[in-house]
């Protein structure tokens, strides 16, 4: 139980500060078999480690930054 609220807790402050960095430009959508959740390509030449939002389990939005968590990019809705 404990883990799971850290876990949660941790979720809700990445899409905070995800949501509080502003819109993120040079990126675009890598085409996927699944074409309602493709993975987003940033213009750093990262691909995003997740193809669904970790918060509403929708389409990765590109007007968002992703944040970066040892290295690699978590792209959000």
């Amino acid at each position: 139980m404990k883990r799971s609220l850290q876990t949660l807790s941790f979720v809700a402050s990445v899409a905070t500060a995800a949501l509080l960095s502003g819109p993120a430009w040079g990126q675009s959508y890598l085409p996927q078999p699944d074409l309602e959740h493709p993975k987003v390509q940033y213009a750093d030449s990262t691909v995003s480690m997740n193809d669904h939002c970790p918060v509403r389990h929708g389409k990765l939005n590109m007007a968002y930054k992703p944040v970066y968590v040892n290295g690699r990019p978590i792209g959000f809705c």
